[in-house]
């Protein structure tokens, strides 16, 4: 999601490529006018929605514009919301690029366009026959794959990056408020995602930098530390990264999953040469690209307690010199729960400065976080996460759950 990429004064990192609080909704307006409206732009313009195997090239440059190409199979726009200068896209069969561009965004504040080939739904700007929205937690989620290729121009500021959106409901228009994922494949100059980074890891073949942060809903980035043009993977392999951090619940759905740029300077020539989106769990990802990584040997063997009719188990999802990042998962036990409620005491020097999942407050020593209107209510033995960020000396709390 592309946002203003840098307010360290909120917690927001700056830099690779300022996350925007706005960018989702923004992105988003092009498509909240989507239907008629477009239709009729996009026609006007020469674009074709015929359902084709192969179609000829459009160009679009209308501010929101958008098409389908593979007969609906994939929706490309032009999203040009960060700015007002004009930017052209050229459609190919499964991709697009940037033919226009003279974008000159500062680079401590939000891109100005995020030009996107997707399957799923955007603000009711949806795809055909990809089976989203998509419960996270059904056996078909686990078989999503998507690959990618692009070329990069040799000038510009931009990220090159895929942005995979959740939501609590099965939703297919408006703003997303689960979890917005981003795979950074590449990026020029001083820009970086929101918040700020966590942790490093090896997944879907390479090594990547984690940040996180909360612009009204979790935005967790993956940067890869070595840039490439391509890449191939199962969108469960973040997903379940996410989950083990607490920034995304298994009870969410997988509304759509995009991939493009954002550019803050220049961005002609930047494109996606093949996209693909299929459930039929066919990339099989390397092995390095493990799904479930080992917790570090601070958070090893979690001590899971309970209270009433919750038991929460904690794990340490990384931590750093002067602070850490736990998990916490909420598990109701033989019969339904309405709520649920975390208590335990923090150690000295200890202090919680961000909590998600839940709602933290803390008096004297102890840390209390209690259920989202949206993750309250479980089944029996159903299950929600929380997490939080520390400051302090890293330890393994001791949490009472207690259900209502």
């Amino acid at each position: 999601m592309s946002r203003q990429p840098h307010a360290p004064s909120d917690g927001r990192a700056r830099g690779l490529r300022a996350r925007f609080p706005l960018p989702a909704s923004r992105r988003a307006k092009a498509l909240v006018a989507a239907g008629g409206l477009l239709a009729g732009v996009i026609a006007s313009a020469g674009v074709g929605f015929g359902a084709q195997s192969a179609q000829a090239a459009t160009q679009i440059c209308d501010k929101y514009g958008s098409t389908t190409l593979s007969g609906g199979k994939y929706v490309v726009i032009n999203n040009n919301w960060g700015d007002d200068t004009t930017q052209c896209i050229t459609t190919s069969d499964n991709g697009f690029a940037v033919t226009t561009a003279s974008h000159n965004k500062a680079t401590n504040g939000a891109p100005g366009a995020y030009p996107a080939i997707y399957a799923g739904c955007h603000y009711a700007n949806c795809s055909t026959g990809s089976g989203l929205p998509m419960a996270v937690n059904s056996s078909a989620f686990n078989s999503v794959t998507t690959s990618v290729s692009m070329s990069y121009p040799g000038s510009g500021t931009y990220d090159a990056a895929y942005d995979i959106w959740f939501d609590p409901t099965a939703r297919k228009d408006g703003q997303n408020t689960g979890a917005e994922l981003m795979v950074w494949l590449n990026h020029t100059g001083p820009v970086q995602p929101v918040g700020s980074k966590v942790a490093t890891v090896s997944l879907a073949g390479g090594t990547w930098d984690v940040w996180f942060g909360n612009v009204g809903w979790n935005v967790v980035s993956y940067v890869r530390t070595a840039a490439t043009s391509s890449i191939s993977f199962n969108v469960s392999t973040f997903l379940n990264d996410m989950v083990t951090r607490g920034y995304a619940q298994r009870s969410w759905y997988l509304t759509s999953v995009q991939a493009g740029f954002e550019p803050w300077i220049g961005g002609t020539g930047l494109a996606v040469n093949s996209f693909s989106y299929s459930t039929s769990g066919s990339s099989n990802p390397p092995p390095s690209s493990s799904s479930n990584p080992p917790p570090p040997p601070s958070s090893s063997n979690p001590p899971p307690s309970g209270g009433g009719g919750c038991t929460a188990t904690y794990s340490t999802a990384s931590f750093w010199s002067g602070g850490f990042q736990g998990a916490v998962a909420v598990k109701a036990g033989s019969s339904a729960i309405k709520g649920w409620k975390l208590t335990w005491s923090l150690a000295s020097g200890q202090s919680i400065s961000q909590v998600w999942g839940g709602k933290g407050s803390t008096s004297g020593g102890t840390e209390t976080v209690t259920n989202e209107t949206w993750n309250g209510a479980l089944a029996a033995g159903g299950t929600a996460t929380a997490g939080f960020i520390a400051s302090g000396p890293t330890s393994t709390p001791s949490i009472t759950c207690t259900a209502s």
